[in-house]
């Protein structure tokens, strides 16, 4: 007998994720279906990646002229699809140069490796990275050290040195452990993983004075909140600041492995040739998709839809707030980012919601996480919102 498809991976896969008992097979829009034939409504879109939603026409369509033309051939040399790309991100954001790669954590890998260069060749040999407390930053050595937080961390000992954590949003807290030794600040313009956090006004400005009074790097990890995400391509527009790093992946194809490390021309200088460097980064048919979502993003309206549709859906969850007070205690997020905070734990309703339709996610565990595809319509978050509402009444 034919196993199904969570038979073989539960018997060969490592087990490394508690995954939900689902097979889907099928996307469309906002729209999944399962190997049951059940139709689900996604509000997390493969965790905030699928930002055009799931078998976009223009995306399938560029994917596979570009396979039937030239799939790879390294970064040894010029490829048609890495030049548009890279033209698109840096002429549409602060940077003048861009590196690529195949994820977030490799993203913010280069970054940190750009960070240290700066310090050894900027400021006389200083190593010290200052991340916050509750931040995501990957899962490669260098970049769970990074990320402030002891449960991805548990087990990693002796983890990458000269890492400072510092409580998010904490600008004080930040010049309290500063010394010679701080060569930047790694940190994302909203806090994704730990909890959908917008942080208060003039904190991200001031960690860009503070840098530049003392010659470090800002680095914005951008991997979640970049792309349209929060109602502005990038999420630090909204706080009227510039890093001089910014790392984006996730939503960057569409669904296709892909990762950017952006710079100004300053800090980009510290990479030369044979200083970093990646196989499949930039990949002809992963920069095809990518050209697709960043057309959609600059030309397409589709930032301003989701700026428009997250007032929206944040309004509608402000009023589940008001209604339920004893559950919700906070709604936060920008854009089509947004968390429903909880005094309870997150995972009963989020399978709830599953189970009445609504792929939804769970961030530091009393936090429920939208991240909609952004072509999302207000008919889709009124179904989650009907459906949200019955749940927390049977609550």
């Amino acid at each position: 007998m034919e196993m199904d498809a969570a038979t073989l991976v539960d018997k060969y896969v490592m087990n490394t994720y508690g995954r939900a008992p689902i097979t889907f097979v099928q996307g469309q829009g906002t729209q999944l279906w399962d190997s049951q034939g059940n139709q689900y409504t996604d509000f997390l879109a493969g965790i905030a990646v699928v930002n055009l939603g799931h078998a976009h026409p223009e995306v399938t369509e560029a994917v596979c002229e570009q396979a039937a033309r030239l799939v790879h051939v390294s970064n040894l040399y010029y490829t048609e699809p890495q030049a548009r790309v890279a033209e698109l991100l840096v002429e549409n954001s602060f940077a003048d140069k861009v590196f690529f790669c195949n994820s977030g954590a490799e993203a913010n890998e280069g970054a940190l490796k750009l960070a240290r260069l700066w310090g050894k060749n900027k400021m006389k040999g200083a190593f010290t990275i200052i991340t916050m407390e509750r931040s995501f930053h990957g899962r490669t050595l260098g970049t769970l050290s990074a990320t402030g937080q002891d449960k991805i961390q548990k087990g990693y000992d002796p983890l990458v040195p000269r890492f400072k954590h510092v409580p998010y949003g904490d600008l004080e807290a930040v010049k309290a452990v500063w010394d010679d030794n701080v060569c930047a600040v790694l940190v994302e313009p909203v806090l994704g993983e730990g909890g959908v956090v917008v942080p208060p006004d003039g904190y991200l400005p001031g960690l860009r004075e503070l840098c530049d009074s003392h010659g470090a790097l800002l680095m914005f990890d951008e991997v979640q909140t970049g792309l349209g995400r929060t109602g502005k391509l990038f999420a630090h527009e909204h706080f009227g600041v510039k890093p001089h790093v910014m790392t984006l992946a996730k939503a960057l194809a569409n669904g296709l492995p892909a990762g950017a490390v952006l710079a100004d021309v300053e800090a980009a200088e510290m990479f030369g040739p044979g200083s970093h460097a990646t196989t499949f980064g930039a990949g002809p048919v992963v920069m095809a998709a990518a050209g697709v979502v960043l057309e959609n993003l600059v030309n397409g309206g589709l930032v301003e839809h989701a700026e428009a549709t997250g007032y929206y859906f944040k309004a509608q969850l402000e009023g589940l707030a008001a209604k339920y007070p004893k559950v919700v205690t906070q709604v936060r997020g920008l854009g089509l980012l947004l968390g429903l905070a909880l005094n309870m734990a997150a995972g009963p309703l989020v399978v709830r919601l599953r189970e009445m339709g609504y792929i939804v996610g769970a961030a530091q565990d009393t936090v429920i996480r939208f991240a909609p595809p952004l072509v999302v319509t207000q008919g889709d978050i009124d179904g989650l919102v009907a459906a949200l509402d019955q749940a927390l009444a049977e609550i």
